[in-house]
């Protein structure tokens, strides 16, 4: 079943997992997604993945993606740190979702991340040779390739879908006497892609997608961590969107909001996406 065409309105990348992104008019796109969207992350010493579930801080920091896959790593007084991908570093042992590898940037980029966030921590790069793929529960096949993001390369969230979800927070509040906060941003989800349209939750039928010329395949609806309730701006947590989403999107055991999509291979030399792209979608056949 084909769903109704819909535009894209943001792009947005995230060069280091769980710093803050980068808004883009348009994007290339690879194998494992947007051009320099998490290639990059954060590690303790013992190569642990630190994400801002465990340090909050990290949203604090930008990183905006340079060429040939450098990075400027900004705090937010400011001072920056210009980091090239250490290709010819040896590779250390890390932990995703599981034991894995990825180059160390060194000790400079080390020591900035630990002075400005008070605790030992390295940051690492995902070489272009290393191969991680899409596991088989997340709805990887074989030959699918993932950058350093959780699940999939490409992360999409609706507008629709959001109001619906704020009309919900706001009704969750009053119900409970308190008073309706400011309504949620798509920041609060990390999404690559925001998209338009009218029909809320849409997203979750989708099986394959094409953004302007680029064809993707969904491979799973996105659930939802407690990152999503820290706002961006004051570093604070509160119940939301939790709360509400585990009232009316919940299944299986988690809360879900937007969908996972992973590149169509072999891409199109130059596969580029832009803001005011068509997003034309194939949906599963509704049998309820």
């Amino acid at each position: 079943m084909l769903a109704a065409p819909v535009r894209v309105t943001s792009l947005t990348a995230y060069p280091v997992k769980s710093l803050a992104g980068v808004s883009l008019a348009e994007a290339a796109v690879e194998e494992r997604g947007l051009r320099g969207d998490r290639r990059w992350a954060v590690v303790d010493p013992h190569g642990t993945k630190v994400t801002a579930r465990e340090e909050r801080a990290l949203l604090g920091l930008r990183a905006e993606p340079l060429e040939h896959g450098a990075v400027r790593l900004v705090s937010p007084g400011g001072d920056a740190l210009e980091v090239a991908p250490p290709r010819d570093a040896a590779p250390v042992a890390v932990r995703f979702s599981g034991q894995e590898t990825a180059r160390p940037a060194g000790d400079e980029a080390d020591h900035w991340l630990t002075e400005r966030l008070g605790r030992p921590l390295r940051l690492v790069w995902q070489d272009d040779g290393t191969h991680r793929p899409i596991r088989p529960e997340m709805g990887g096949v074989e030959g699918d390739r993932n950058s350093l993001s959780d699940a999939a390369p490409l992360h999409v969230t609706s507008e629709a879908s959001l109001r619906r979800l704020n009309d919900w927070v706001a009704e969750t509040a009053l119900e409970r006497g308190e008073q309706p906060r400011v309504p949620l941003g798509h920041d609060r989800f990390r999404p690559n892609v925001v998209v338009g349209g009218r029909e809320p939750f849409a997203e979750d039928s989708w099986t394959e997608v094409r953004i302007g010329d680029v064809p993707f395949r969904a491979t799973m609806v996105c659930d939802r961590c407690v990152m999503t309730t820290i706002d961006r701006a004051t570093g604070e947590s509160a119940q939301e969107p939790i709360r509400t989403l585990a009232r009316h999107r919940k299944w299986a055991g988690a809360t879900w909001f937007g969908v996972r999509l992973t590149p169509v291979l072999p891409l199109a030399p130059g596969a580029t996406i832009r803001v005011g792209d068509d997003v034309v979608a194939h949906a599963a056949p509704d049998h309820s």
